[in-house]
């Protein structure tokens, strides 16, 4: 049986950057990396961006160039999903059925996407959006001819889908279950924008709109059939209707959690010796005044990665990194800083016909979040409010005139 001093589970950003941080803080031991994937680590925001509008080579999504890993005496362990784990013993089983023991484990999986479960979604045509042979998948179907598209869910996988494939000249409708697109994650002024955004590049957005099937003939996709009888033709479907936490092994095993996978302060399941980062791991957030949460986020990944190096190095430091995410969709960069969870106030600041303008979000009076599209200024300076804890006068927000930082 072939051992590893640590084992990371893993290979996105969260289980590279676990492993970058293992060696900046001084581990010298053995370090393996395990994944099902059959590629190196790389950059999954891309996927639904600049790689599926092939403006960036999958070369450049590279986290680290793949000799990096052997000079750091990483063994990259690749194409073996973990499938079982022996606590007691300290043992992973891999897909292949062979073993290996660790003394530390960090499990950061991320998640699966969530695939569609109505009839017809097994049809060729069917498409999520998380690793990158999903992007290749896309890619060979819009090669092949796909020229009708419909993107199931309005959050930001599918909004990013569905602004590359008007970018490549293709039919898009979106459906969205909801009253308004992004409405788990932002609040109307932001929802209201994008919508409009969106159909003004030509996207058909339904909204409050469900899926009854997906129609095929020879074992392709058709069109898509609503619950409202209509159907829309469609010779591609997109998926983008978020995650499972991919947690199985760890759950069996007898990990605590009921979404994802519980840590504490830094990082530790409820299993000895094994930490969870990243999409998996829920955990007590400070910025969303307690609430166990999951963050599906890069900043997340990899900040936990490194509190999970240190806790492991013996520098114990609680996880308290200020969460913040990014959504670039047609010439708009949204960044948005801190969690809205719960806000009860939005102050909207700019004109969003300018296409410039930023949602600040408020709770009791106290500043949490602020959604910032094209205005990096805002997006810099409202971070140091929302850690300040300052609750400042809504009217002074809304001025643009007045420098966020000047309220400070």
């Amino acid at each position: 049986m072939d051992h590893a001093d640590i084992i990371i589970v893993g290979t996105g950003h969260g289980g590279a950057q676990a492993a970058i941080a293992l060696r900046q803080n001084g581990h010298e031991g053995t370090i393996a990396m395990v994944g099902r994937e059959r590629v190196a680590p790389y950059e999954r925001p891309p996927l639904s961006k600049e790689y599926l509008a092939r403006e960036k080579p999958f070369e450049r999504l590279y986290i680290r160039p793949p000799a990096f890993w052997e000079d750091k005496n990483v063994d990259l362990r690749l194409g073996h999903p973990v499938v079982e784990i022996d606590a007691m013993r300290k043992v992973i089983t891999l897909g292949d059925d062979s073993q290996m023991s660790y003394r530390k484990l960090i499990w950061a999986t991320g998640g699966d996407a969530r695939r569609l479960s109505c009839p017809g979604s097994d049809l060729d045509g069917v498409f999520t959006v998380r690793n990158k042979p999903d992007s290749d998948r896309i890619m060979a179907a819009l090669d092949a001819g796909a020229q009708k598209a419909v993107v199931v869910g309005g959050g930001y996988i599918g909004l990013e889908a569905a602004a590359v494939l008007r970018k490549l000249g293709r039919e898009v409708t979106v459906l969205e279950a909801l009253p308004r697109v992004l409405a788990r994650v932002a609040g109307e002024e932001l929802s209201e924008f994008y919508q409009a955004e969106h159909r003004a590049q030509g996207v058909d957005i339904r909204l409050e709109t469900k899926l009854e099937s997906i129609t095929g003939e020879d074992g392709k996709v058709t069109g898509v059939l609503l619950e409202s009888g209509e159907t829309i033709p469609a010779d591609l479907v997109i998926a983008g209707i978020g995650i499972v936490p991919s947690v199985g092994p760890l759950i069996a095993a007898g990990a605590s959690g009921a979404n994802g996978v519980d840590v504490d302060e830094v990082c530790r399941t409820t299993l000895e010796d094994i930490h969870a980062i990243g999409d998996c791991a829920a955990h007590a957030s400070a910025y969303a005044e307690g609430a166990v949460i999951r963050v599906e986020s890069v900043q997340n990944a990899n900040d936990m990665a490194t509190t999970t190096a240190k806790s492991i190095m013996g520098d114990k430091q609680p996880y308290k990194a200020f969460p913040w995410f990014w959504s670039n969709q047609y010439d708009l960069k949204l960044q948005t800083a801190g969690l809205s969870i719960g806000y009860d106030q939005t102050v909207l600041r700019g004109d969003p016909a300018d296409r410039k303008f930023s949602v600040i979000y408020l709770k009791e009076g106290r500043i949490i979040a602020l959604d910032c599209v094209n205005n990096t200024k805002d997006y810099v300076q409202g971070r140091k409010l929302i850690e300040a804890g300052i609750s400042p006068d809504p009217a002074a927000l809304a001025d643009t005139e007045i420098l966020l930082k000047s309220l400070l």
